[in-house]
């Protein structure tokens, strides 16, 4: 069998490396959430219950309280790895595109910025305990969080949407 002269796929991946951080920091922090809760559920657990019973007139019903804050960790968890493998992909095609380097590297930078929003699902886990569900929703953090996570990603996803549906023409 002959050999092709066709050159190997070679991707430049420099102009979207902040962007693949980000990623990397989602992935870790859903695979470091999955150890602990393996090895350490009922810190966990603990966690929420001392802060329900140090402040039990924020909770009305606690058991139940207490299984919603769960879920909410488990939520960060489990976004940090669904967003990031979605985000892992849409930072590959941004890399595989002839946009210019700047454009690839805001792109990513602003897809990347989904982290937050793991991470606000975190901050409610760790502020309900101590304030409510209804006030952990609304602390300057998870909002701030909330906003710039879903803001970045589809400001990221928007720039190549439109790259790819409405590219440039190009001047003969």
């Amino acid at each position: 069998m002959a050999e092709s002269n066709k050159p190997a796929l070679s991707v430049d991946f420099s102009p979207v490396k902040i962007g693949l951080a980000f990623v990397f920091l989602m992935i870790l922090m859903n695979i470091f959430l999955g150890i602990l809760f393996g090895v350490n559920e009922d810190f966990f657990q603990n966690y929420i219950h001392a802060g329900i019973a140090a402040h039990p007139s924020l909770f009305t019903d606690p058991a139940k309280e207490q299984d919603i804050i769960w879920r909410w960790v488990e939520r960060a968890h489990f976004h940090a790895g669904g967003i990031a493998a979605f985000v892992l992909g849409m930072v590959t095609i941004t890399a595989l595109t002839d946009m210019s380097d700047r454009r690839k590297q805001v792109t990513s930078i602003l897809m990347g910025l989904s982290i937050f929003y793991p991470l606000a699902w975190f901050a409610m886990f760790f502020y309900a305990p101590q304030v409510g569900r209804a006030a952990a929703h609304h602390t300057l953090l998870v909002e701030m969080c909330v906003k710039v996570g879903v803001g970045g990603l589809g400001l990221g996803m928007l720039s190549l949407l439109l790259w790819l549906f409405f590219p440039a023409k190009k001047s003969l």
